[in-house]
């Protein structure tokens, strides 16, 4: 098993267990926080076991149906995540403001405030993890599971505020106001994964810094003349790069050939934890013109 189907296993794993903490204070407590949270991580389960069959397609080999191979199903993943958040956003805000109008109180602090704190030190050790994965692989979907967690953080931090605000107090308005600013933080956190994902689908090329090492490493080779036609874009752990490369009309195919798979291979070094495939064409004259 690769260390990105171990990732999603394990987010799974730690999702669940929060749901069944999470949703019976939740459900018993009457906190719109707590069960916001609860909520969140039902949805967290659910995604990283998407995640799981996201990464087993995107790994499969390229075949006769999918000549590309089929990365591109991780982006897809990505903006599936982000519209689940988005909407799961909407229904917390929805309860915050129903809990509001009909002036419903909270109970079980103590124990909603225990469970939140075990949540919280549960899920900064799951984001860790996550960061590392995927760093180590550039992997799209490890890397919105693992900024969707982040932002669990940072609610359930909220959520203990809140918690502590309405024990303190007696107050019900902090849970109502805190519960809804998480929402509205779980719907805008939500915008950059299918930004991320959306863009991913529609062929965006490499970041500028990756395509103008690209760039230097073409005009430092004496025995190309010029370059066009360069196009790039990333599916998964994919990096596709065409080029059409133009050379001297007297020079051998044999030292051509030879001075692509050079370019190719100091491309390659730019990242090593992904996969490149680099479709260099050789030209005798710039057919651009």
């Amino acid at each position: 098993m690769t260390a990105q189907k171990k990732a999603t296993v394990v987010s799974s794993s730690v999702a669940a267990f929060l749901t069944l903490l999470k949703l019976t204070i939740g459900i018993f407590s009457g906190s719109v926080a707590v069960l916001a949270s609860a909520v969140d991580s039902v949805l967290d389960m659910f995604v990283s076991l998407f995640n799981y069959f996201a990464i087993n397609s995107a790994e499969k080999p390229a075949d006769d149906n999918f000549n590309y191979g089929r990365g591109k199903i991780e982006a897809l993943a990505s903006v599936i995540e982000g519209t689940i958040i988005t909407v799961s956003g909407l229904f917390l805000f929805y309860t915050a403001i129903e809990k509001y109008i009909n002036q419903r109180t909270s109970s079980y602090l103590n124990e909603s405030l225990t469970i939140m704190i075990i949540s919280l030190f549960i899920t900064i050790g799951l984001v860790i993890y996550l960061n590392k994965i995927a760093k180590d692989t550039n992997n799209m979907v490890i890397k919105a599971d693992a900024l969707h967690y982040k932002t669990d953080v940072y609610s359930n931090g909220a959520v203990l505020v809140s918690l502590l605000l309405v024990h303190f107090t007696n107050n019900e308005i902090f849970d109502v106001i805190i519960g809804a600013m998480i929402s509205i933080y779980i719907i805008y956190s939500a915008y950059e994964l299918i930004q991320d994902g959306v863009l991913v689908l529609l062929d965006r090329s490499l970041d500028d810094d990756i395509v103008n090492h690209i760039i230097e490493i073409i005009n430092n080779e004496p025995k190309v003349n010029s370059y066009h036609f360069l196009k790039t874009r990333q599916a998964g752990n994919d990096t596709f790069v065409d080029v059409h490369l133009v050379f001297d009309t007297d020079i051998s195919l044999l030292d051509a050939h030879q001075t692509s798979d050079n370019i190719e291979d100091k491309i390659k070094q730019l990242d090593t934890n992904t996969n490149w495939v680099i479709n260099a064409h050789l030209d005798p004259y710039d057919d651009s013109l």
